[in-house]
């Protein structure tokens, strides 16, 4: 961020007035006004700082969920996912369930909402992906040629949007933990 400077805590407090609102009146219906007031900062601090409402959106989201999935590393592939289960509770999965499907359907008429999301949150967890993926073949848990590889961010992504589409049901470890263990496993051939 270039100009003003903001501590760590006063960051965070405005990424979380930018979620809050985001959860209350969805991404269509939220405005830099809205921000403004809510975090009790100037309009155009915020424009400066972030540009547009979709790049601040997107950075308070990545706040939100850093990504550190290319540090889980237990030794096995099985042993990584697991522990990448484990890194959130069910409320969190819920909520951030709801919160993508609704960004979703708002990037589908946005360009650049698409290509922050694309961009701060898909391409960072899909490269942590890829990289457990990686050490999962370089030590022969999986065949370097299997075509699943390239499948298994659709294939995580296909499940939190499927359960909701097909079961109308809120996304939970448990179904998480089932859905790799019955498809992302046996098609990696692990």
């Amino acid at each position: 961020m270039a100009g003003t400077r903001f501590t760590p805590e006063r960051e965070g407090e405005l990424y979380t007035a930018v979620l809050g609102l985001l959860r209350d009146v969805g991404y269509d219906a939220l405005t830099m006004d809205a921000v403004a007031a809510r975090a009790r900062i100037s309009k155009a601090t915020l424009y400066r700082q972030w540009g547009s409402k979709a790049e601040l959106v997107v950075r308070a989201l990545r706040c939100e969920k850093p990504v550190f999935l290319d540090e889980v590393d237990t030794g096995s592939l099985r042993g990584d996912l697991e522990a990448v289960l484990e890194m959130t509770d069910d409320d969190r999965l819920e909520q951030d369930t709801a919160l993508m499907r609704g960004l979703m359907q708002a990037a589908s008429g946005s360009d650049e909402l698409h290509d922050a999301l694309i961009s701060q949150l898909i391409n960072p967890e899909t490269d942590g992906v890829d990289t457990l993926l990686r050490r999962a073949v370089a030590r022969g848990e999986v065949a370097a040629d299997n075509p699943a590889l390239g499948y298994v961010p659709h294939m995580m992504i296909g499940a939190l949007a499927a359960r909701l589409l097909i079961e109308n049901r809120p996304v939970d470890r448990a179904f998480l933990r089932h859905y790799v263990h019955s498809v992302v496993f046996p098609a990696l051939g692990v």
